[in-house]
């Protein structure tokens, strides 16, 4: 017993010493932050190359999947040997509990569990920025199934902070899909087995999983990229894991974004390259690798809002401005639906803002709910898509 004391204190010592000399080893801190009233808890892996004296480095969101966790997640998805040589952190949060007791992303429309895991997500970005020099403009989302479902949503809603998403055997459902409404081009790449049974290739289930085509074509469409991909076969290296794939790339986007997508034919629920098989698991790639080659190439401020789509209509005019509890919205003479309107934050992200259209064909939105702050207003006519700033005191 003395001589294992012995030994701890001295090894206590000798990090101290290192830590006085500016040496670091790479280390896994674990956290927490209270966000919505609940404890929410991650882990965070800090290379060795890191130096907080430097300049500011990527961080990368690597999301679990339903019924799983971060710690799960950090070794099945592990980024971490990449993170050593290419300098950047990688944070691993954990869901919350649903009512069944399984750790989820708050993904799944009427049928979730009400938790705001795109805030609490934000609110970690700034927490994790106060503490180290971390690129506001390289900040990354990826996550395996319902942490693929996840990084979608933080796409949609939080497009001002989250520079590229990646998606490993994830989709969405067909009602978020057709709410989202990014405020900028977001470079996307989705990693899918088409003999995925649990979220499948075709689409689906009881909670109408997107099929990854029309996932795919989406995102062609959101981010303005050629319609015609380019495929190109992934050599077989493997020819033991039951499986193939492809590789196809929409270029051409709006500010440079791309959408990409591994088609691994006859894989499943899994993670190309994964340390162990929990199925088909293709080996011809390593999802890991290519997430990272993909989302790094990427930044914020290289995918500013995205660009108009057709003429500008310059009748388009919403008043007053400074706003009080009710802002209206005019476009000459033409008829405007609810559906037409969307609002985002200064941080890209779409709020919820109560909708009327008037006889006159104008729209009248409540804004009383808002805080004070300046706020983008998308409206989308028969001849093009406007977007305009208007103040809330």
């Amino acid at each position: 017993m003395f001589s294992r004391l012995l030994f701890t204190s001295l090894l206590l010592s000798t990090l101290l010493l290192c830590q006085s000399a500016g040496l670091r080893a790479q280390s896994t801190v674990t956290g927490s932050i209270r966000h919505g009233g609940v404890v929410r808890d991650y882990r965070l892996y800090v290379p060795a190359i890191y130096n907080s004296t430097s300049r500011p480095v990527p961080l990368l969101f690597n999301l679990h999947g339903y019924t799983s966790n971060n710690v799960q997640q950090e070794v099945y998805g592990d980024f971490r040997a990449i993170a050593d040589t290419a300098n950047f952190l990688v944070v691993h949060p954990n869901g919350t509990v649903d009512a069944s007791g399984n750790r989820h992303w708050n993904t799944f429309g009427p049928r979730g569990s009400g938790v705001d895991d795109v805030a609490f997500i934000s609110a970690l970005i700034d927490s994790l920025s106060a503490r180290y020099r971390i690129d506001p403009n390289r900040v990354y989302s990826t996550g395996m199934s319902n942490g693929g479902f996840m990084s979608y949503e933080l796409a949609c809603q939080l497009s001002g902070r989250i520079a590229a998403v990646g998606s490993v055997t994830g989709s969405m459902i067909a009602s978020r899909m057709n709410t989202c409404a990014p405020s900028r081009p977001v470079p996307i790449i989705e990693i899918h087995g088409t003999a995925d049974a649990t979220v499948p290739y075709s689409g689906g289930t009881a909670l109408n999983f997107v099929p990854i085509p029309a996932l795919l074509a989406h995102w062609v469409q959101v981010n303005g990229c050629n319609p015609t991909p380019v495929v190109t076969p992934v050599p077989n290296t493997n020819t033991t894991d039951g499986s193939t794939a492809e590789r196809q790339v929409w270029s051409g986007g709006r500010n440079g974004s791309v959408v990409e997508h591994y088609r691994i034919i006859g894989g499943g629920h899994t993670w190309p390259g994964a340390v162990f098989s929990t199925g088909v698991t293709n080996r011809d790639i390593n999802a890991s690798r290519e997430v990272w080659r993909f989302l790094r190439g990427f930044r914020l401020n290289s995918l500013p809002l995205a660009a108009l789509t057709g003429p500008v209509n310059t009748t388009v005019a919403l008043y007053p401005n400074p706003s009080g509890a009710l802002l209206t919205i005019r476009a000459g003479g033409q008829s405007l639906r609810e559906s037409s309107v969307a609002v985002f934050n200064s941080l890209g992200r779409r709020l919820s803002v109560p909708v009327r259209a008037l006889p006159d064909g104008s729209l009248r939105l409540n804004t009383s709910g808002l805080p004070a702050g300046t706020y983008m207003v998308r409206v989308e006519t028969a001849r093009a898509a406007q977007q305009l700033k208007f103040i809330k005191p």
